[in-house]
Parts: C-alpha cells; sequence; structure tokens
C-alpha cells in the first residue's frame, strides 16, 4: 500500500473512531507531585533512610521536600561552644546523593536552619545539591522552573526569615508569584512557617509568634499566594501535621510534619513522629485531578509508610474539619482527598 493510500486510510480510522469527522481530542497534558515535610540531620544518615518511601517519591513527576540545615563539612555554626539547646544541622555532602536516589527533585531552603553554617555553609550545600543535580528554592527573588511533560512549573519557596524569600511582605510575595506566572504554566510554593510542637496542631487566624519571632499568618499568607496565581500550596514548619484545605479551588496543606532525621536532631515521639507525603495531580490549566495523602509514620529516624488503618487520617481530617469547615478537604480511608463541593 502506498504512503498516499495509508494516509487516507489513517483519516478514515480517525473519523470512524470518535464518530464524527474531527480527529479525537488530545488528553489534557498532567503534571503529578509528591511532597514531603522536614529534614533534618545532625550527621550522617544512614544509606538506607529513604528506602521506604522511594517508590512513593519517585514515581511523581516531580517530589519536593524541606531541607533544614546543610550539606557539607565548612561555615561556622550559629551554636556558640557550650550553648544549650541550639541546634545547627549539617551533614555530609555526599547525603544529596540520598536525596536524589530517594526520588527527590526540589528542595525547599526557606526555613530557619537554612544559614545553621552562614553563608558559606548554605553556598556549600547548594554546590553539594547541584553535583547531584538537584533544585533548590526559596532563597530571596528566587523562582526555580523546571521542565515536566512538556509544561513549565515554576517552584516558590516563603518563610519570615531574612534570608529567605519573605512571607511578612505579601506585597511582594505576590509580586514574585506574578513574575513566576510569567515564565511558567503551572505555579507551586512551599512555606515554612508557624509555631513549633503538639500545641501547635491547628491552623489559627492571625499572625504565630514562637522563640519570640514572627512566624507569619500562615492562613492570611496562603490565601495571598493563591489569589496571587499559585496553585498549589504546601507547608512545614510546625513538626507536626496541619490540616487540609481547598481554597477558590486550590490544594493548600497547612503542615506535612517531620519526615526524616539523623543523630537525634527532631523530636519524633508520639505525633511527632507523624508525617505524610502528600500526591497530588493538576492539568494544564492548574486544577486538581487527583490527590492522596499517604501516611508515613518515622520509625528509628527514617520515614516508613504506615500499612493498614491509620490513625493519621482520622486526626487530619478531625483538624482539617475544624480548622476549615465548609472549605475543608476530608480523606477517605485510603487517604485519597475528598475535595468539599
Amino acid at each position: 500500500m502506498g504512503r498516499s493510500a495509508l494516509l487516507v486510510l489513517a483519516l478514515v480510522l480517525a473519523v470512524a473512531a470518535t464518530g464524527t469527522g474531527r480527529a479525537p481530542a488530545a488528553a489534557p497534558t498532567q503534571v503529578s507531585f509528591a511532597a514531603a515535610g522536614d529534614i533534618a540531620f545532625l550527621g550522617a544518615p544512614p544509606r538506607s533512610i529513604f528506602a521506604a518511601v522511594r517508590g512513593t517519591l519517585s514515581s511523581a513527576d516531580l517530589a519536593i521536600g524541606n531541607l533544614e540545615g546543610t550539606l557539607g563539612s565548612g561555615g561556622t555554626s550559629k551554636c556558640g561552644s557550650g550553648s544549650k539547646n541550639c541546634f545547627a544541622f549539617q551533614a555530609p555532602a555526599a547525603t544529596a546523593a540520598l536525596l536524589r536516589e530517594a526520588g527527590f527533585d526540589d528542595l525547599n531552603v526557606a526555613n530557619n536552619h537554612a544559614l545553621d553554617y552562614g553563608p558559606s555553609g548554605q553556598q556549600l550545600t547548594l554546590q553539594a545539591l547541584a553535583r547531584q543535580k538537584l533544585r533548590w528554592s526559596g532563597r530571596p527573588g528566587e523562582i526555580t522552573v523546571v521542565r515536566e511533560n512538556g509544561l513549565r512549573i515554576a517552584i516558590l519557596g516563603f518563610a519570615p526569615w531574612p534570608w529567605a524569600q519573605s512571607m511578612l511582605d505579601i506585597p511582594a510575595a505576590q509580586k514574585l508569584v506574578r513574575r513566576a506566572e510569567a515564565r511558567a504554566d503551572l505555579v507551586v510554593a512551599m512555606l515554612h512557617a508557624g509555631g513549633e510542637g503538639v500545641a501547635y496542631q491547628h491552623v489559627p487566624h492571625g499572625t504565630e509568634h514562637f522563640l519570640g519571632e514572627d512566624r507569619g499568618n500562615e492562613r492570611q499568607f496562603a490565601h495571598a499566594l493563591v489569589n496571587a496565581g499559585v496553585d498549589l500550596v504546601f507547608a512545614s514548619g510546625p513538626h507536626v501535621l496541619r490540616g487540609l484545605e481547598v481554597f477558590h479551588g486550590h490544594l493548600i496543606a497547612y503542615s506535612l510534619g517531620n519526615f526524616a532525621t539523623a543523630g537525634n536532631g527532631i523530636a519524633t515521639e508520639g505525633i511527632l513522629g507523624d508525617s505524610a507525603i502528600l500526591e497530588a495531580t493538576l492539568d494544564s490549566a492548574g486544577r486538581l485531578v487527583s490527590g492522596r495523602l499517604v501516611p508515613v509514620r518515622i520509625v528509628d529516624e527514617a520515614p516508613q509508610p504506615v500499612r493498614g488503618r491509620s490513625a493519621i487520617i482520622p486526626r487530619v481530617n478531625a483538624l482539617s474539619r475544624e480548622d476549615f469547615g465548609a472549605t475543608a478537604v476530608r480523606l477517605a480511608a485510603d487517604g485519597s482527598l475528598v475535595l468539599p463541593r
């Protein structure tokens, strides 16, 4: 059969398949995300630390976590000799390879531990990430753009400290979002905000203060980002899970809790050891196609998916319902997101 005959046959088959004279519509482009909370290492973690969650993270088109602290062996610790209750997180530069092997693509560095070893410590961290072809986000004015499935995704990070893109200046944050929109098809943001510990599971109305610091108004700020054009918001910082909300059609996860640690860097007893991976798939218009919260428990400092029934899902459901009412996201028994009508 000649080339022209083949082309005619292909057209006939296409028409027959649709029942009209139109070619089949192309499926909308989608991008899947996996987001995790705080990763804080005091010293080298074991090579197996992410083994149990590698499948979940690597199956997403784009996996993002919050890197608390530094990678490398340089810089000057913010903690003076003999200081108590001061944590300066640092792990060997080779730890970046473990993050890459786990499936992470981008690490948020907008947090209170990003400069634990000063500016030189952060530069060593970014160099370690770059050697593993890992991206980062969250420094002042920084817009990280990646390409997945033919779409450009801008990643922004925000925190209430001067070395990060500030979440204390809403107009400046919205301006950055609009700049990101001009460069990308989708915009996602990670926040590091709020008080820390069991007493901070709820998202308040108003500004949070902790250790004498202004930790931002997370609810107001997340809403402002969505109003400016952000398609998906997730957060960490309180070291506990918080509720989920849909605001103007866009998902906000207010805290994904702790995720991994080493050297007793962060407490993981009780609900401080309850964690989750947020899975979310967006279409090219920024609409949420599907989502799931994967319950995780930190065991011996490493994240382990929870098998069977979990107390995490009903607790997050209760927090979402109490904090957000009609805009709360409900989790089904398997963690699937059920959006409010």
